[in-house]
Protein backbone atom coordinates (compact mmCIF):
# COMPACT_ATOMS: atom_id res chain seq x y z
CA UNK A 1 0.00 0.00 0.00
CA UNK A 2 2.61 2.78 -1.05
CA UNK A 3 1.66 6.17 -0.14
CA UNK A 4 3.40 8.52 -2.67
CA UNK A 5 2.41 12.15 -2.61
CA UNK A 6 1.24 13.57 -5.41
CA UNK A 7 -0.15 17.03 -6.45
CA UNK A 8 0.03 19.16 -3.43
CA UNK A 9 1.61 22.45 -2.60
CA UNK A 10 5.02 22.79 -4.53
CA UNK A 11 8.00 22.09 -2.36
CA UNK A 12 6.65 20.37 0.76
CA UNK A 13 6.58 16.99 -0.52
CA UNK A 14 10.47 16.00 -1.37
CA UNK A 15 12.74 13.72 0.42
CA UNK A 16 16.09 14.20 1.30
CA UNK A 17 16.57 17.38 -0.27
CA UNK A 18 19.91 19.14 0.38
CA UNK A 19 19.93 21.04 3.17
CA UNK A 20 19.99 24.53 1.70
CA UNK A 21 17.03 23.65 -0.51
CA UNK A 22 15.02 22.33 2.22
CA UNK A 23 15.73 25.27 4.75
CA UNK A 24 14.48 27.19 1.83
CA UNK A 25 11.55 25.18 0.66
CA UNK A 26 11.00 25.49 4.52
CA UNK A 27 10.81 29.38 4.60
CA UNK A 28 8.92 29.59 1.49
CA UNK A 29 6.31 27.39 2.71
CA UNK A 30 6.05 29.06 5.97
CA UNK A 31 6.08 32.72 4.28
CA UNK A 32 3.76 31.21 1.52
CA UNK A 33 0.97 30.34 4.64
CA UNK A 34 1.18 33.80 6.13
CA UNK A 35 0.88 35.33 3.09
CA UNK A 36 -2.53 33.79 1.87
CA UNK A 37 -3.61 33.49 5.79
CA UNK A 38 -7.02 35.50 5.34
CA UNK A 39 -6.13 37.96 3.24
CA UNK A 40 -8.73 37.84 0.81
CA UNK A 41 -11.40 38.94 3.39
CA UNK A 42 -11.76 41.97 4.79
CA UNK A 43 -13.64 40.95 7.65
CA UNK A 44 -10.98 38.82 8.22
CA UNK A 45 -7.42 40.78 7.42
CA UNK A 46 -7.79 42.25 10.61
CA UNK A 47 -6.75 38.92 12.33
CA UNK A 48 -3.74 37.98 10.15
CA UNK A 49 -0.98 39.56 12.70
CA UNK A 50 -2.57 38.92 15.80
CA UNK A 51 -3.39 34.90 14.68
CA UNK A 52 0.33 34.62 13.16
CA UNK A 53 1.90 35.79 16.45
CA UNK A 54 -0.64 33.29 18.32
CA UNK A 55 0.12 30.41 16.44
CA UNK A 56 4.12 30.72 16.65
CA UNK A 57 3.67 31.33 20.21
CA UNK A 58 1.63 28.14 20.71
CA UNK A 59 3.84 25.82 18.53
CA UNK A 60 6.85 27.09 21.08
CA UNK A 61 5.46 26.43 23.86
CA UNK A 62 3.96 22.55 22.18
CA UNK A 63 8.12 22.40 21.26
CA UNK A 64 9.35 23.11 24.73
CA UNK A 65 7.01 20.56 26.04
CA UNK A 66 7.21 17.33 23.74
CA UNK A 67 9.04 14.72 25.70
CA UNK A 68 12.40 12.91 25.09
CA UNK A 69 11.62 10.19 23.70
CA UNK A 70 9.01 12.30 21.33
CA UNK A 71 5.86 11.69 22.73
CA UNK A 72 3.38 14.74 24.03
CA UNK A 73 2.35 12.38 27.28
CA UNK A 74 2.48 12.65 30.82
CA UNK A 75 2.38 8.64 30.41
CA UNK A 76 3.51 7.47 27.44
CA UNK A 77 1.75 4.00 28.06
CA UNK A 78 -1.71 6.21 28.35
CA UNK A 79 -4.22 5.45 25.89
CA UNK A 80 -3.89 8.93 24.49
CA UNK A 81 -0.53 9.23 24.07
CA UNK A 82 -0.16 8.44 20.20
CA UNK A 83 -3.52 10.12 19.48
CA UNK A 84 -2.66 13.36 21.13
CA UNK A 85 1.18 12.95 19.92
CA UNK A 86 -0.47 12.72 16.48
CA UNK A 87 -2.30 16.14 16.91
CA UNK A 88 0.32 17.95 18.34
CA UNK A 89 2.75 16.71 15.13
CA UNK A 90 0.06 17.78 12.87
CA UNK A 91 -0.43 21.31 14.67
CA UNK A 92 3.43 21.80 13.55
CA UNK A 93 2.91 20.95 9.62
CA UNK A 94 -0.11 23.06 9.67
CA UNK A 95 2.00 26.28 10.33
CA UNK A 96 4.55 25.29 7.75
CA UNK A 97 7.01 23.50 9.35
CA UNK A 98 9.02 20.25 7.90
CA UNK A 99 10.47 16.77 9.17
CA UNK A 100 14.16 17.40 9.31
CA UNK A 101 14.32 21.25 8.56
CA UNK A 102 13.84 24.42 10.14
CA UNK A 103 13.12 25.41 13.76
CA UNK A 104 11.42 22.31 14.10
CA UNK A 105 12.79 19.55 12.30
CA UNK A 106 13.92 17.56 14.91
CA UNK A 107 10.84 17.43 16.90
CA UNK A 108 9.07 16.45 14.18
CA UNK A 109 11.57 14.07 13.47
CA UNK A 110 11.54 12.68 17.21
CA UNK A 111 7.56 13.02 16.83
CA UNK A 112 7.03 10.43 13.88
CA UNK A 113 9.49 8.15 15.38
CA UNK A 114 7.90 7.65 18.48
CA UNK A 115 4.43 6.86 16.50
CA UNK A 116 6.00 4.46 14.40
CA UNK A 117 7.79 2.91 16.86
CA UNK A 118 4.29 2.43 18.53
CA UNK A 119 2.44 0.20 16.40
CA UNK A 120 1.14 -3.19 17.12
CA UNK A 121 1.09 -6.58 15.75
CA UNK A 122 -2.21 -6.01 14.89
CA UNK A 123 -1.30 -2.91 13.15
CA UNK A 124 -2.72 -0.67 16.00
CA UNK A 125 -0.88 2.52 15.93
CA UNK A 126 -0.92 2.84 20.59
CA UNK A 127 1.29 2.97 22.74
CA UNK A 128 0.82 0.35 26.36
CA UNK A 129 -2.91 0.57 27.12
CA UNK A 130 -5.50 1.37 24.89
CA UNK A 131 -8.05 2.65 28.00
CA UNK A 132 -11.46 1.88 26.23
CA UNK A 133 -10.49 1.19 22.69
CA UNK A 134 -7.25 2.01 20.70
CA UNK A 135 -9.05 3.09 17.31
CA UNK A 136 -9.44 6.36 18.29
CA UNK A 137 -6.04 6.81 18.61
CA UNK A 138 -4.93 5.01 15.86
CA UNK A 139 -7.20 6.56 12.84
CA UNK A 140 -5.20 10.02 14.20
CA UNK A 141 -2.06 8.58 14.17
CA UNK A 142 -2.85 7.34 10.87
CA UNK A 143 -3.44 10.17 9.26
CA UNK A 144 -0.81 12.28 10.60
CA UNK A 145 1.65 9.78 9.04
CA UNK A 146 -0.22 9.89 5.95
CA UNK A 147 -0.17 13.48 5.90
CA UNK A 148 3.56 13.45 6.80
CA UNK A 149 4.37 10.81 4.12
CA UNK A 150 6.61 11.83 1.27
CA UNK A 151 7.71 14.97 3.77
CA UNK A 152 10.79 12.89 5.24
CA UNK A 153 14.01 11.38 4.48
CA UNK A 154 14.38 7.97 2.49
CA UNK A 155 14.56 5.72 5.70
CA UNK A 156 11.95 7.64 7.32
CA UNK A 157 10.13 7.04 4.47
CA UNK A 158 10.49 2.94 4.12
CA UNK A 159 9.27 3.02 7.81
CA UNK A 160 6.50 5.26 7.47
CA UNK A 161 5.26 3.41 4.19
CA UNK A 162 5.55 -0.13 6.21
CA UNK A 163 3.45 1.08 9.37
CA UNK A 164 0.87 2.93 7.16
CA UNK A 165 0.53 -0.08 4.96
CA UNK A 166 -0.64 -2.24 8.34
CA UNK A 167 -2.40 0.45 9.71
CA UNK A 168 -4.82 1.47 6.81
CA UNK A 169 -5.98 -2.63 6.35
CA UNK A 170 -7.03 -2.16 10.53
CA UNK A 171 -8.84 0.51 9.68
CA UNK A 172 -10.71 -1.40 6.70
CA UNK A 173 -10.75 -4.72 8.74
CA UNK A 174 -12.22 -2.89 11.44
CA UNK A 175 -15.41 -1.57 9.14
CA UNK A 176 -16.52 -4.86 8.00
CA UNK A 177 -17.72 -5.84 11.43
CA UNK A 178 -20.41 -3.36 11.44
CA UNK A 179 -23.26 -5.72 9.87
CA UNK A 180 -26.44 -4.08 11.56
CA UNK A 181 -27.79 -1.67 9.40
CA UNK A 182 -28.12 1.14 11.86
CA UNK A 183 -24.00 0.71 11.84
CA UNK A 184 -22.91 -0.37 8.93
CA UNK A 185 -19.83 1.41 7.54
CA UNK A 186 -19.02 3.46 10.69
CA UNK A 187 -16.03 2.61 13.29
CA UNK A 188 -16.29 2.95 16.89
CA UNK A 189 -14.06 2.62 19.74
CA UNK A 190 -12.43 -1.18 19.59
CA UNK A 191 -11.24 -2.74 16.19
CA UNK A 192 -14.20 -5.26 16.83
CA UNK A 193 -16.91 -3.00 17.92
CA UNK A 194 -20.44 -3.79 16.56
CA UNK A 195 -21.94 0.02 16.63
CA UNK A 196 -20.22 2.98 15.39
CA UNK A 197 -20.19 7.01 16.56
CA UNK A 198 -19.55 9.89 14.01
CA UNK A 199 -16.73 10.97 16.09
CA UNK A 200 -14.31 7.54 15.50
CA UNK A 201 -16.36 7.38 11.54
CA UNK A 202 -14.81 10.75 11.03
CA UNK A 203 -10.88 10.14 12.05
CA UNK A 204 -11.43 6.81 10.08
CA UNK A 205 -13.05 8.59 7.15
CA UNK A 206 -10.21 11.23 7.14
CA UNK A 207 -6.93 8.66 7.21
CA UNK A 208 -8.72 7.14 4.78
CA UNK A 209 -8.87 9.52 2.29
CA UNK A 210 -5.42 11.33 2.90
CA UNK A 211 -4.22 7.74 2.23
CA UNK A 212 -6.34 7.21 -1.11
CA UNK A 213 -5.10 11.13 -1.85
CA UNK A 214 -1.45 9.90 -1.77
CA UNK A 215 -2.41 6.83 -4.31
CA UNK A 216 -2.72 3.92 -1.69
CA UNK A 217 -4.83 1.73 -2.74
CA UNK A 218 -8.16 2.38 -0.33
CA UNK A 219 -11.16 1.27 -1.85
CA UNK A 220 -13.38 4.62 -2.77
CA UNK A 221 -16.45 2.22 -1.71
CA UNK A 222 -14.74 2.12 1.88
CA UNK A 223 -14.90 6.24 2.23
CA UNK A 224 -18.40 6.22 0.55
CA UNK A 225 -19.70 3.78 3.14
CA UNK A 226 -18.37 6.02 6.10
CA UNK A 227 -20.15 8.82 4.82
CA UNK A 228 -23.44 6.71 4.31
CA UNK A 229 -22.63 5.95 7.80
CA UNK A 230 -22.55 9.49 8.51
CA UNK A 231 -25.68 10.88 7.04
CA UNK A 232 -27.62 8.51 9.16
CA UNK A 233 -26.66 10.94 11.74
CA UNK A 234 -28.67 13.89 10.63
CA UNK A 235 -30.63 15.17 12.32
CA UNK A 236 -33.27 16.46 9.38
CA UNK A 237 -35.63 18.34 11.22
CA UNK A 238 -32.85 21.34 11.53
CA UNK A 239 -29.65 20.29 9.77
CA UNK A 240 -27.26 19.21 12.72
CA UNK A 241 -25.85 15.79 13.02
CA UNK A 242 -25.96 13.29 16.22
CA UNK A 243 -23.46 11.50 17.68
CA UNK A 244 -24.89 8.52 16.89
CA UNK A 245 -27.98 7.75 14.64
CA UNK A 246 -31.29 9.01 16.91
CA UNK A 247 -29.88 11.30 18.58
CA UNK A 248 -30.30 15.19 19.26
CA UNK A 249 -27.56 18.09 17.04
CA UNK A 250 -24.32 18.88 18.84
CA UNK A 251 -22.02 21.27 17.78
CA UNK A 252 -18.82 19.29 17.43
CA UNK A 253 -20.69 16.53 15.58
CA UNK A 254 -21.83 19.20 12.87
CA UNK A 255 -18.57 20.25 12.64
CA UNK A 256 -17.54 16.84 12.21
CA UNK A 257 -20.09 15.59 9.71
CA UNK A 258 -19.89 18.85 7.75
CA UNK A 259 -15.82 18.30 6.76
CA UNK A 260 -16.36 14.70 5.59
CA UNK A 261 -19.06 15.52 3.47
CA UNK A 262 -17.05 18.35 1.98
CA UNK A 263 -13.86 16.47 1.80
CA UNK A 264 -15.77 13.28 0.42
CA UNK A 265 -17.53 14.48 -3.11
CA UNK A 266 -20.71 16.49 -1.15
CA UNK A 267 -19.50 19.76 -1.64
CA UNK A 268 -22.08 22.68 -0.84
CA UNK A 269 -24.85 19.95 -1.18
CA UNK A 270 -27.92 20.29 0.51
CA UNK A 271 -26.88 18.72 3.87
CA UNK A 272 -23.19 20.13 3.99
CA UNK A 273 -25.04 23.75 3.54
CA UNK A 274 -27.67 23.25 6.76
CA UNK A 275 -24.59 21.74 8.60
CA UNK A 276 -23.08 24.73 7.96
CA UNK A 277 -26.52 26.90 8.42
CA UNK A 278 -26.73 25.08 12.14
CA UNK A 279 -23.00 25.83 12.98
CA UNK A 280 -23.69 29.76 12.22
CA UNK A 281 -26.66 29.41 14.55
CA UNK A 282 -24.96 28.24 17.32
CA UNK A 283 -21.54 30.42 17.31
CA UNK A 284 -19.00 29.92 20.21
CA UNK A 285 -19.82 32.80 23.12
CA UNK A 286 -17.01 31.85 25.08
CA UNK A 287 -13.79 29.56 25.61
CA UNK A 288 -15.03 26.40 26.95
CA UNK A 289 -18.64 26.57 25.80
CA UNK A 290 -20.45 23.30 25.75
CA UNK A 291 -18.68 19.70 26.00
CA UNK A 292 -15.75 18.83 23.89
CA UNK A 293 -15.00 22.26 23.11
CA UNK A 294 -11.80 22.05 21.55
CA UNK A 295 -12.97 18.99 19.38
CA UNK A 296 -15.95 21.27 18.51
CA UNK A 297 -13.86 24.11 17.30
CA UNK A 298 -11.37 22.22 15.12
CA UNK A 299 -13.94 20.18 13.05
CA UNK A 300 -16.00 23.45 12.62
CA UNK A 301 -13.22 25.09 11.71
CA UNK A 302 -11.96 22.66 8.95
CA UNK A 303 -15.51 22.60 7.99
CA UNK A 304 -16.29 26.10 7.47
CA UNK A 305 -13.01 27.21 5.71
CA UNK A 306 -14.15 24.16 2.92
CA UNK A 307 -17.79 25.86 2.93
CA UNK A 308 -15.87 29.43 2.61
CA UNK A 309 -17.37 32.82 1.39
CA UNK A 310 -19.36 34.22 4.30
CA UNK A 311 -19.80 30.64 6.04
CA UNK A 312 -16.10 30.93 6.87
CA UNK A 313 -15.85 34.67 7.59
CA UNK A 314 -18.81 34.52 10.15
CA UNK A 315 -17.18 31.45 11.62
CA UNK A 316 -13.73 32.60 12.21
CA UNK A 317 -14.98 36.09 12.94
CA UNK A 318 -16.05 34.78 16.31
CA UNK A 319 -13.65 31.84 16.70
CA UNK A 320 -10.76 33.87 16.68
CA UNK A 321 -12.14 36.21 18.68
CA UNK A 322 -12.89 33.29 21.45
CA UNK A 323 -9.49 31.52 21.01
CA UNK A 324 -6.94 34.58 20.85
CA UNK A 325 -8.83 35.75 24.35
CA UNK A 326 -8.18 32.38 26.00
CA UNK A 327 -4.78 31.60 24.88
CA UNK A 328 -2.35 31.69 28.00
CA UNK A 329 0.73 33.65 28.84
CA UNK A 330 3.29 30.98 28.00
CA UNK A 331 1.22 29.93 24.63
CA UNK A 332 -1.12 27.39 25.59
CA UNK A 333 -4.47 27.05 25.72
CA UNK A 334 -5.57 25.33 29.08
CA UNK A 335 -7.95 22.27 29.26
CA UNK A 336 -11.80 22.98 27.98
CA UNK A 337 -12.65 19.55 29.93
CA UNK A 338 -12.65 16.66 27.13
CA UNK A 339 -12.06 13.70 28.77
CA UNK A 340 -7.90 13.35 27.87
CA UNK A 341 -6.61 13.06 31.26
CA UNK A 342 -3.49 14.96 32.21
CA UNK A 343 -2.60 15.51 29.08
CA UNK A 344 -5.20 17.97 28.58
CA UNK A 345 -3.32 21.30 27.94
CA UNK A 346 -1.23 19.55 24.83
CA UNK A 347 -4.18 18.20 23.38
CA UNK A 348 -6.44 21.53 23.71
CA UNK A 349 -3.52 23.70 22.27
CA UNK A 350 -2.79 21.40 19.41
CA UNK A 351 -6.79 21.37 18.62
CA UNK A 352 -6.65 25.28 18.88
CA UNK A 353 -3.85 25.52 16.14
CA UNK A 354 -5.28 23.38 13.88
CA UNK A 355 -8.58 25.24 14.17
CA UNK A 356 -6.93 28.70 13.99
CA UNK A 357 -4.45 27.76 10.99
CA UNK A 358 -6.69 26.39 8.82
CA UNK A 359 -6.49 29.40 6.04
CA UNK A 360 -2.49 28.62 5.93
CA UNK A 361 -3.79 25.73 3.99
CA UNK A 362 -0.70 23.72 4.87
CA UNK A 363 -2.06 20.46 5.95
CA UNK A 364 -2.90 18.38 2.44
CA UNK A 365 -6.41 17.36 3.31
CA UNK A 366 -7.81 19.84 4.45
CA UNK A 367 -6.64 22.39 0.89
CA UNK A 368 -9.63 23.89 -0.22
Amino acid sequence: MRTSRRGNTPGRRRTRPAVAGALAACLCAVLAGRAMADKASPALDKYHERVDKSLDRALAWLAKEQKPNGSWSKNEHSRNATGITSLCLMALLAKGHTPGVGPYGKVLNKGIDFIVKTQQSNGMLVSGSSGHGPMYSHCISSLMLSEVSGMVDPDRQARIDKALSKAMKTILAAQQIHKDERSTGGWRYQGDSRDSDISCTSWAIMALRSARNNGAAIPAEAIARGIGYVMKCQVRRDGGFAYQPGGGSGWGRTGTALLCLELCGRHRDRSALMAGEWILKNLPTHYGRGSHFSYAMYYCSQGMFQLGDDYWDRWASQMYEVMLKAQQKDGNWRSSGENVGEDGNYYSTAMAVLAMSVSYRQLPIYQR
